[in-house]
């Protein structure tokens, strides 16, 4: 819950059981879990979770197991790319049609990866990274859906396995992973008009395997790995501001994990903070503290703290009142 700043369990577990390295789509209210692995067995399978009557079912399988998959939908079609079947990485893809409940393969991508990432920008598909079996990759391509065709982009600048990229501004935004050699904090975008790679600020916490979306006008990275241990803390970048902030962090350490935006949801009250309101007038308490302690620090002049300070007040109160030893993809032990 972005405006109370906590994060809220979901009791609704999977009875099948456990997944990593899957990938998550919506379409309405329906959460589609693809592929994955719970530390035994690379999944074909795919689940549904409905957000409104908070109920699992089992869909249609794809055609080939999907460990370290990418994921996203175009037009209410899930499409999932490449990924580790258990005994190599792949280049194939496929795409799946909800009506039918059916998985068509589509063109295969020039490159095989898995720990991958991949976005939907402009109604193209971008993926970026991964991992091919011997190496990292930098190298990145997008699919045109209408031509079934595959175009190989410029390089990243860095090689990125356990990579997260996501749609923002109209670029994609490519975060951290890891390199081979250590895990990075360091970040970069695409311009589909400059068709250049652009560095952006590092974020605070280096990570691979971590969950990427946009919340708010915002980029959140949650969770991840950051080559010692699994990890909670979670992170949101603001373009405007060219500057990352620090969010609350998660109740449980998360790597290998997968997030996702529904929108719209008539039973919202169901997934927010129960005592929001007392939580966004604690915080407005705090920054009027704060604020009243930075006015008597300072003279007449101006203080850009205090500016700031006051402008976050401002908002509050506008939203009161409205596998680490599996070669060199990233495993954290026990799935953790």
């Amino acid at each position: 819950d972005t405006r109370a700043d906590r994060w809220i369990r979901v009791e609704e577990i999977d009875p099948s059981g456990p997944r990593a390295y899957h990938g998550t789509a919506v379409i309405g209210f329906d959460i589609y879990v693809i592929g994955g692995f719970d530390g035994m067995e690379n999944f074909n399978s795919c689940r549904c979770f409905n957000a409104v009557t908070k109920t699992w079912k089992e869909i249609a399988p794809m055609h080939e197991r999907r460990c370290y998959v990418s994921v996203v939908v175009i037009d209410e079609t899930i499409y999932a790319m490449g990924g580790y079947n258990g005994h190599h990485r792949q280049n194939t893809a496929e795409k799946y049609d909800y009506r039918s409940n059916q998985w068509t393969m589509i063109a295969p991508m020039h490159v095989q990866r898995s720990d991958a990432s991949a976005t939907v920008l402009s109604g193209k598909i971008y993926i970026t990274g991964g991992f091919d079996g011997r190496e990292c990759l930098s190298s990145a391509e997008v699919y045109d859906p209408v031509t079934n065709v595959w175009t190989q982009l410029p390089p990243m600048r860095s090689r990125r396995s356990g990579v997260s990229c996501i749609a923002y501004h109209d670029s994609v935004y490519v975060l951290g992973g890891f390199n081979g050699v250590s895990r990075m904090c360091s970040v970069e975008k695409f311009s589909p008009v400059t068709n250049q790679w652009t560095p952006l600020p590092d974020m605070y916490t280096t990570r691979s395997n971590f969950a990427i979306e946009v919340i708010d006008d915002m980029v959140f990275a949650i969770g991840g790995f950051n080559g010692i241990a699994t990890i909670h803390q979670v992170e949101c970048f603001d373009d405007r501001a060219n500057e990352w902030y620090e969010a609350t962090d998660m109740n449980v350490f998360r790597s290998a994990l997968s997030a996702c935006v529904v929108a719209n949801l008539p039973n919202i009250n169901d997934y927010i903070h129960k005592n929001r309101h007392m939580l966004m007038e604690e915080k407005r308490q705090k920054l009027l503290a704060l604020n009243q302690n930075s006015a008597v620090a300072v003279s007449t002049q101006t203080n850009p703290a205090v500016i700031n300070i006051t402008q976050a007040i401002e908002e509050v109160n506008n939203a009161v009142d409205n596998q680490n030893n599996m070669e060199v993809e990233d495993n954290p032990p026990n799935l953790q």
